[in-house]
C-alpha cells in the first residue's frame, strides 16, 4: 500500500493480522466516539464488520498510528506489551520556539493542572520519561523526534513545553497558533508471540514531510 496518497483526514488500516489491526487515525478522530468527534473504534467495527477492543490512545488532536484489537485475547497481550514498555513508539513534532536543549531526556511526575492542563514535576516517584532529538528544519522552525518510555496522558505536549518548545498548534499548552497540532505517532515496533513487527505512517501534511525529506537528502 502507497501510505504517502491516503487522504489526510480520513483513517485507514495500514495492517490487518489475525487478532489486531494497525489504523491510521487522523486529526480530529477520537479513539471511543464522542458528541463532537467521530471515533475509530466504532469505524474498524464498521469497516471490518467485527467487534474491536481499545488497547492504547491518542490525543484528539494528534495523528498517525493507532493498534485496536480484534479479539480480547489479542487486547489482552497488547495491553500487557505496552504495560511493561516493550513497545517502542516514535513520534514527530514541531515548534517554532527554540529548545533549552537540542536533545536528551525529559522527566517527572506530572500532575493535574488547570484548564485541563497538566505539569511536569520535579519529583521522580512515578515519572513520565521521554527521550527527544532535535533538528532545524528551516530557520525558526524545529523538528523533533520524541521516544516515550512511558504513556501518560498528554506526556509529549508536556514534556515539549518543559523544555521551551511547546508543539506548534498546541494552544492548550501555550504554543503558536497554527491550523493543526504538529504531533504525530510515527512508529511503532514490538514483538508478539515470537513475531516481529515494525510499521511507519508517513506524516501526511507538507511542513512534516519537507522535513523527512531533507532528512533523506542529507
Amino acid at each position: 500500500m502507497d501510505l504517502t496518497n491516503q487522504p489526510l483526514d480520513t483513517p485507514y488500516i495500514i495492517e490487518r493480522h489475525e487478532g489486531f489491526c494497525i489504523v491510521f487515525k487522523p486529526i480530529g478522530w477520537t479513539v471511543q466516539k464522542d458528541a463532537q468527534a467521530p471515533g475509530i473504534l466504532e469505524w474498524v467495527t464498521q469497516t471490518l464488520s467485527v467487534p474491536c477492543f481499545p488497547v492504547h490512545r491518542l490525543d484528539k488532536p494528534t495523528s498517525g498510528l493507532l493498534i485496536v484489537a480484534l479479539t480480547r485475547d489479542a487486547n489482552q497481550k497488547l495491553s500487557q506489551l505496552f504495560a511493561s514498555k516493550e513497545i517502542q513508539k516514535t513520534y514527530l513534532a514541531i515548534s517554532d520556539q527554540k529548545p533549552k536543549k537540542k536533545q536528551g531526556w525529559i522527566k517527572g511526575d506530572m500532575a493535574s493542572s488547570r484548564r485541563g492542563q497538566y505539569k511536569l514535576l520535579r519529583s521522580q516517584e512515578n515519572p513520565a520519561i521521554t527521550y527527544f532529538e532535535s533538528e532545524l528544519i528551516e530557520p525558526g522552525i524545529r523538528g523533533f523526534k520524541l521516544f516515550p518510555k512511558t504513556g501518560k496522558t498528554h506526556q509529549l505536549r508536556v514534556a515539549m513545553k518543559s523544555i521551551g518548545s511547546p508543539i506548534l498548534g498546541d494552544a492548550l499548552y501555550s504554543g503558536s497558533p497554527s491550523a493543526r497540532l504538529y504531533l504525530h505517532a510515527w512508529q511503532l515496533a514490538f514483538d508478539l508471540e515470537g513475531r516481529k513487527y515494525s510499521v511507519i505512517a508517513p506524516p501526511k501534511d507538507p511542513l512534516f514531510r519537507q522535513w523527512l525529506e531533507s532528512d533523506q537528502n542529507d
